[in-house]
């Protein structure tokens, strides 16, 4: 063997070690660790799911009519359920909404909620309550909404708006190693 092998072989040697040295040290002294799984969380805070599911029939909502249009809400419920969402009985809201929709969620279903305000192209209203108890989301639809989106817009609209935040004032929910399996 040459000897500009050699040296290269040993200069390779090096910069794999010090590749390994490098990616244990920021294994060991990384400070976010327990950010991931809640643990810097203060006593009382909600749980907060950001996941965004991976199928439609993970998502449980019940959409209400804030409009004066009859059967508007019973329609809407037959589109969801027509893409595989799990509904139920539709009603009346008892207010009325001037926009687009209004998604009512808590810290069991941001990630969720996320994924139905792209069937509203992001122009849905989200209010989240930190003591609603349940995965259940309340869609109320209001006077401008016009239909919902196909699935080419619900994949560009979920690029658009980007991963669900942490709503303030609450903690990350740790995922468990069974939902990670599936």
């Amino acid at each position: 063997m040459s000897f500009a092998r050699v040296r290269a072989l040993v200069v390779v040697g090096v910069l794999a070690v010090a590749a390994l040295v490098f990616v244990v040290v920021a294994l060991v002294r990384d400070s976010q660790r327990d950010a991931a799984n809640g643990g810097d969380c203060p006593a009382g805070a909600p749980l907060a799911d950001v996941r965004l599911p991976d199928d439609p029939g993970e998502v449980t909502l019940k959409v209400l009519n804030g409009t004066s249009k009859a059967g508007l809400a019973e329609q809407v419920t037959e589109q969801f359920k027509n893409r595989r969402f799990t509904v139920q009985d539709p009603a009346k809201s008892k207010t009325k909404f001037k926009g687009v929709a209004e998604i009512r969620f808590g810290p069991e279903a941001v990630g969720k909620a996320q994924l139905l305000r792209a069937y509203f192209l992001a122009q849905a209203e989200m209010v989240y309550s930190p003591k609603r108890k349940g995965d259940a989301i309340e869609v109320v639809i209001g006077n401008e909404y016009q239909q919902l989106a196909t699935t080419t817009e619900v994949n560009q609209s979920l690029v658009a708006v980007g991963n669900p935040t942490l709503p303030p004032g609450a903690c990350l929910k740790p995922v468990d190693a069974k939902a990670k399996a599936d």
